[in-house]
């Protein structure tokens, strides 16, 4: 009995050195045995609850809890797998594994406040734990390197819950708490378009440009944050500034290639989508600063990509009509058949310029028939 003690104790530092601390021969080493000697999945789950219910303090309680943990995981019990990873926490707190196997059950849970919560305690633990590895130690290094894939995707579990919620001043919270966290994180720059929705849905539009331009130093080529960078400087009469976003935004669509996520329709879909409003906004900025050839120019690279934007086609229209009816004036008389056309095709659009664009027809008319004399 006691050589099968020994090799017993034998196997058990080999298995688990710290292990090495229990005697084989005591109550304790033996509940260890019988968990190690356990094939059958429900019954070593039963025996690791008798041992931490036996045993609270002993030094392998962290161990079981970590194991009950795992075994609640993989049959969803999720609710348990929270309580043992809590547990697990308490006796060994710098152990980033039960932290995220209870983002995982917080997952499962379809939990966002409690996704939020474990996604954070396992980057900080995660984090805590690479920051003091040794580089002359390779375990150490190779652990840390895993440590590193769990604190990316604590970032991933950040922004998987900030597309399942709908209240806008949460996914304000949920992804500032990002950026302060992970400010170079992809998962910062997936996050953009919607954090800048949703500062418009709050009554924050004045935090849009700010916003936009912070992710704009650390994310130069973030297309959502150019379109509402440029978006928000024409509102404020930047035109300088919002004409130089806006053709930066047109040259990044241009060279972008689609994500693997998305199907070539939908990446041809979204990508005119937001060309459209990018050479619109130029548009409106040349039209603004009275550069009616230039407003010409872009409005008519924006038409073709508007057709199914009724809204955006009655502007580019009202203001094509506007900016060829000038350069009609100004010397260019075969654009004031297109001035008309445009200003017709706006006017037959419901809209905040449609009655404007029927008064516009009749200026329009007026000229041509003077003209005619």
């Amino acid at each position: 009995m006691k050589r099968l003690l020994g090799v017993f104790a034998l196997l058990l530092a080999i298995l688990c050195p710290a292990w090495a601390q229990v005697d084989a021969s005591s109550p304790e080493g033996m509940a260890l045995g019988a968990i190690t000697r356990e094939t059958d999945a429900a019954k070593k789950q039963a025996l690791l609850e008798e041992f931490v219910s036996k045993f609270p303090t002993s030094s392998q309680a962290a161990w079981a809890w970590e194991q009950l943990q795992d075994g609640y995981l993989q049959a969803k019990d999720y609710s348990k797998a929270l309580e043992a990873g809590e547990k697990a926490l308490a006796t060994d707190p710098d152990n980033p594994i039960p932290a995220y196997e209870n983002l995982k059950a917080a997952e499962g849970l379809n939990d966002v406040d409690a996704t939020l919560k474990w996604a954070a305690e396992t980057s900080r633990i995660a984090r805590k734990v690479i920051a003091s590895t040794k580089p002359d130690d390779a375990d150490a290094k190779g652990r840390a390197e895993y440590d590193q894939q769990l604190d990316t995707y604590s970032d991933y579990a950040v922004f998987a819950a900030a597309l399942k919620v709908t209240d806008p001043q949460k996914i304000i919270v949920i992804t500032e708490t990002l950026q302060q966290r992970s400010p170079k994180s992809e998962y910062v720059g997936k996050l953009t378009g919607r954090y800048l929705a949703a500062l418009q849905q709050a009554g924050q539009k004045d935090k849009v440009g700010p916003a936009a331009d912070k992710i704009l130093q650390s994310d130069p080529n973030n297309q959502d944050a150019l379109l509402a960078a440029a978006n928000f400087n024409m509102e404020h009469q930047n035109l300088d500034k919002s004409l130089a976003l806006a053709a930066k935004l047109v040259e990044v669509l241009q060279a972008a290639k689609k994500p693997e996520e998305i199907s070539d329709t939908d990446w041809k879909k979204k990508k005119d989508g937001i060309l459209a409003v990018a050479y619109w906004i130029q548009g409106l900025d040349y039209y603004t600063k009275k550069d009616y050839q230039q407003s010409d120019k872009v409005l008519r690279q924006a038409l073709p990509l508007v057709q199914d934007n009724k809204q955006l086609l009655g502007s580019v229209t009202f203001h094509l009509g506007v900016s060829d009816y000038e350069l009609a004036k100004a010397g260019n008389k075969a654009l004031m058949k297109d001035a008309l056309a445009f200003s017709e095709q706006s006017a037959a659009l419901p809209g905040p310029l449609q009655a404007q664009a029927a008064e516009n027809i009749k200026t329009i008319k007026k000229a041509m028939g003077s003209a005619k004399k």
